[in-house]
């Protein structure tokens, strides 16, 4: 691969990092905490291409200059004319499709994939900080599936609960799930819930929703793997945040 070739993929690299880094489309692939990252990087491949181009082009102007004083030819001419191939211009083509299609985030499909529940194994229910006093709480579905599984204090009988998620179908169940992830897309997990207790067949899959309701208490067991049953008494659509994955 020709040197241009590769100074052009570094600027195409960089900047496709720095667009998603700054577009919030990062969220997608990546933790918030890594958009830092993001930009560092970005900036250091785009400033060492710019670097490399400018060495280069310095580099073929002295060549030049050597050249044509050791041939006694005028600026400007030259004997022959040089050709190149087009081949790893191809190469550009990936880097494109990275910087100009953005894939949408994780969403049903992946919970599909999975049975069961990702939960926090063995938590003793003294780990589990008080539930605010509130006649409504916001929980993350990823928090209320742990409690459900390990709290056996029984902190969220009776309790109305606000979950937020997006809609999964499953053999005719119908659940309200996110995807977790540790650093990145690729290590993401699913964490769902059951809903019951409304019609929702007018939900479709992947559709962003704000549900309110309780748990079915002694529902989430390794029976059900881990999955709780939430009784609905709300359903509200709602947009699909920025940042769609849990912590």
């Amino acid at each position: 691969m020709r040197r241009e070739t590769q100074n052009i993929l570094l600027v195409l690299l960089g900047g496709a990092l720095l667009k998603l880094a700054f577009s919030g489309t990062y969220l997608r692939y990546v933790k918030e905490s890594l958009q830092p990252w993001l930009v560092v990087t970005g900036a250091v491949m785009v400033v060492l291409a710019l670097v490399a181009i400018v060495r280069d082009v310095r580099a073929g102007q002295r060549q030049d200059q050597g050249h044509e004083e050791e041939q006694g030819h005028e600026p400007g001419h030259d004997d022959h004319e040089h050709g190149s191939s087009r081949s790893p211009w191809m190469l550009l083509l990936p880097v494109l499709a990275v910087f100009l299609i953005s894939p949408p985030a994780l969403g049903a499909d992946v919970v599909n994939r999975s049975d069961r529940n990702t939960v926090q194994e063995g938590q003793a229910s003294s780990g589990f900080a008080p539930l605010p006093p509130d006649e409504v709480v916001p929980l993350t579905i990823g928090e209320f599936v742990t409690r459900t599984a390990w709290d056996d204090s029984g902190s969220l009988d009776d309790r109305t609960v606000r979950l937020t998620g997006f809609v999964v179908r499953k053999d005719g169940d119908v659940f309200v799930a996110r995807l977790t992830i540790s650093c990145c897309a690729a290590d993401a997990s699913p964490v769902k819930a059951k809903l019951v207790g409304r019609d929702f067949a007018a939900l479709a899959d992947d559709q962003w929703v704000e549900v309110t309701g309780r748990v079915v208490p002694g529902s989430a067991t390794k029976e059900t793997k881990w999955v709780p049953t939430f009784s609905v008494s709300q359903v509200v659509p709602v947009p699909q945040p920025e940042d769609t994955y849990e912590g």
